[in-house]
């Protein structure tokens, strides 16, 4: 017999709306200036201490939909699962690679891809 279980999401408890005024009469044009930033460290980065950023030199990685010029935020701290992106060190060059599940060759991970920054010019 299975037993069907339910997996609940936590919702984000930050907050990016912006307050509503609480004067009274016409609000300023200017109010919507006071939203707050979005911090991409704070957005993107779980791990600040094992994470890193790379930009990618060439468009030898198209295959995996990474091109010339985008940024690639990489943490050190995880083990990557299948069908990961990784950074590896393969003949003393960094490569981008997909975990898959028949491995044939032995890796050194350098980091697991976690983001991907397009660039789009």
């Amino acid at each position: 017999m299975t037993e069907n279980k339910t997996y609940y999401i936590k919702r984000s408890s930050k907050n990016h709306r912006v307050t509503r005024p609480s004067q009274t009469g016409f609000s300023s044009p200017a109010t919507h200036y006071t939203e707050p930033r979005i911090d991409l460290n704070e957005a993107l980065v779980s791990n600040p201490s094992a994470t890193f950023y790379v930009r990618v030199a060439d468009n030898s990685f198209v295959n995996y939909g990474i091109k010339e010029n985008d940024v690639l935020i990489i943490d050190k701290s995880l083990t990557p699962n299948n069908n990961q992106l990784i950074l590896a060190i393969k003949d003393d060059a960094f490569s981008i690679l997909k975990i898959e599940n028949k491995q044939n060759e032995t890796l050194q991970v350098w980091g697991v891809i976690t983001y991907i920054i397009k660039a789009v010019k």
